[in-house]
């Protein structure tokens, strides 16, 4: 590994006691790329549109006009974002509208004990759960899962796989997926579509 090394803390907006990860990846990371490392990070599920904002620009998937940003696969975190204590927002399903705020901590982190040019440090509590309805639906579904007596408690559990704990972080199993996801994502010898 010889590329320079980003470390990031992200966390969600909006939601108290705070949902984050502090996590590592190369500087040289296109934004499309740290989009697939913070989805698996936060726990997301890749089913909706998203955009960093960097400054006055705006970065995304797929825009149509420059009106609606640039195209988040042209650019590397590491030509946008150079300073330590930096920080940009990435906004997650623009229904539900989760913010994030990202931190540069540390921008020439060294670890020679890292194995991954990827991986997560650390982080607090559950992801919220995909279309659950924002910063209040998710409150409103935390309280409903709390109260056994609740009117909709079975079809909040069985709606959220019955085993969701707004506690729960497991930083080797985000690691597990991210280190599947660096083995699926490599850069390969040739195309496997014929032009």
């Amino acid at each position: 590994m010889n590329d320079r090394y980003y470390l990031l803390k992200i966390q969600l907006l909006g939601i108290e006691p705070a949902i984050w990860r502090r996590f590592v990846v190369p500087s040289s990371i296109t934004l499309d790329r740290l989009h697939d490392v913070i989805q698996i990070v936060m726990g997301w599920t890749d089913s909706h549109l998203h955009e960093f904002t960097i400054g006055k620009n705006r970065y995304t998937e797929y825009p149509e006009s420059r009106d609606e940003g640039l195209r988040c696969g042209m650019y590397r975190t590491g030509d946008l974002i150079k300073q330590k204590g930096r920080s940009f927002q990435y906004l997650y399903d623009f229904g539900d509208y989760w913010e994030h705020e990202l931190l540069l901590e540390n921008n020439r982190y060294f670890n020679p004990e890292q194995r991954y040019e990827i991986v997560c440090l650390g982080g607090e509590r559950a992801c919220p759960p995909e279309d659950v309805g924002g910063t209040s639906g998710y409150y409103d579904f935390c309280n409903v899962l709390k109260d056994p007596n609740h009117e909709e408690h079975e079809d909040y559990v069985a709606w959220s796989g019955g085993n969701y704990n707004s506690e729960r972080f497991c930083a080797g199993s985000v690691n597990w997926m991210l280190a599947c996801y660096l083995r699926w994502s490599r850069e390969r010898m040739k195309k496997w579509i014929i032009t």
